[in-house]
């Protein structure tokens, strides 16, 4: 079975890139310190800091892998191929909630990007989803648990 393709911008990628450096020179060596630490306490069947340093030991490793294995099969979305005439992946939208009249602002990014807090919903969510191909103007319904909200497309910018 063919690895998902990781869809990142250039930012997205730097931040990858920053972490998995942070996580290999940094983050291991204070891991194999605190290790070392935990082992001069003497008996490790009963020693909760070695425990602990071994399950984070064992949490960097696996992060390394998953950023590793996600820079395999990524694609930058290029800023300057990104249509605004129709939601994408890499566009910003501001939406109005028809019902409400509330607007939001979100960039619609890969799933590795996504942080709602910050404006970036993932094109896999169900607001990034419906939105995707969809143009100014264009009321797009949203299946929510509690129903469906509409949105209407008020801009794409990129």
């Amino acid at each position: 079975m063919a690895a998902k393709q990781v869809l990142l911008t250039k930012d997205g990628l730097k931040r990858l890139q920053d972490e998995l450096e942070n996580l290999k020179t940094v983050r291991r060596q204070e891991n194999k310190e605190a290790i070392k630490r935990a082992r001069s306490f003497g008996d490790l069947s009963e020693n909760s800091e070695y425990d602990e340093a071994k399950e984070e030991q064992a949490a960097i490793e696996q992060r390394i892998t998953e950023i590793e294995a996600m820079l395999v099969n990524v694609k930058i979305i290029d800023d300057d191929t990104v249509d605004n005439s129709t939601v994408s992946v890499g566009s910003t939208v501001s939406i109005k909630d028809v019902e409400t009249g509330d607007v939001d602002v979100y960039a619609i990014v890969g799933s590795t990007e996504s942080n709602p807090e910050e404006g970036k919903i993932s094109d896999e969510c169900p607001v990034g989803k419906a939105l995707l191909s969809k143009r100014v103007g264009d009321i797009v319904p949203v299946e929510i648990p509690d129903g469906v909200i509409n949105y209407e497309i008020l801009s794409i910018e990129r």
